[in-house]
């Protein structure tokens, strides 16, 4: 990636991601709800992806609004 962009564009680049981001964590979290009666390994394979995006959702959340997610432990 050789483009150069402004910090208005990175901006939008990263809200873009973090509204992909937070779309894919509520799919597998119904998706993990709906496994869970009949399909055990499926679900905790769907939670295991939920909170992949969770992850990525509080990266991108400290980039845009720093300290808006309290340090846990």
């Amino acid at each position: 990636m050789t483009d150069v962009v402004d910090s208005d564009e990175l901006l939008r680049r990263i809200q873009r991601a973090r509204e992909c981001a937070v779309q894919e964590e509520q799919t597998w979290r119904t998706r993990s709800e709906e496994l869970n009666a009949t399909d055990p390994q499926g679900a905790r394979d769907a939670t295991v992806r939920r909170m992949s995006y969770e992850a990525v959702l509080r990266v991108l959340d400290e980039i845009v609004a720093p300290g808006k997610h309290a340090p846990e432990g």
